[in-house]
């Protein structure tokens, strides 16, 4: 599983020209899956989330969290973050986890950490039209590692 967290001022999406999610203040988490993702991996990403320092206190430095800035998250997956580039120019797509188990973890994924904060979404498997106002900029890659990544 991975999530790349963006900070943002304000983000939309949108499906069809009608918008189906928007945040101000908070995080955009583009949210991926591959084989092997369980609970086990999506609590720890939302514990890394919710946690993680990268919004300003009173004097400039990122040491608040989303919990700290009581901001909103807005959610989109995202299968292409697992695109493999290696051989040729083509990205090929076969580390992403197939969509009809993707989908249940993306919905554990967002109801689980709607229990702490706002989460808006995307429309799984649409074609989607991300308006992301990134804030600093700031994007950090998150994802846990596995024993069987260490070769």
């Amino acid at each position: 599983m991975r999530v790349l967290v963006q900070r943002s001022l304000k983000s939309s999406v949108s499906v069809d020209n009608k918008i189906v999610g928007k945040i101000d203040y908070g995080l955009v988490l583009l949210v991926g899956f591959t084989y092997g993702d369980n609970l086990e991996e999506i609590d720890y990403l939302i514990n890394k989330v919710l946690h993680l320092r990268i919004f300003d206190d009173e004097n400039g430095v990122m040491n608040r969290s989303i919990l700290d800035v009581q901001g909103s998250i807005l959610s989109i997956s995202q299968f292409t973050l697992y695109a493999d580039t290696k051989k040729g120019h083509r990205p090929s797509y076969v580390k992403a986890l197939d969509s009809i188990n993707a989908l249940k973890l993306y919905k554990i994924f967002n109801e689980r950490l709607s229990k702490y904060v706002k989460v808006e979404t995307g429309e799984f498997g649409a074609e989607m039209k991300v308006n992301i106002t990134n804030d600093g900029p700031i994007t950090i890659l998150l994802e846990k590692e596995r024993t069987d990544d260490k070769k």
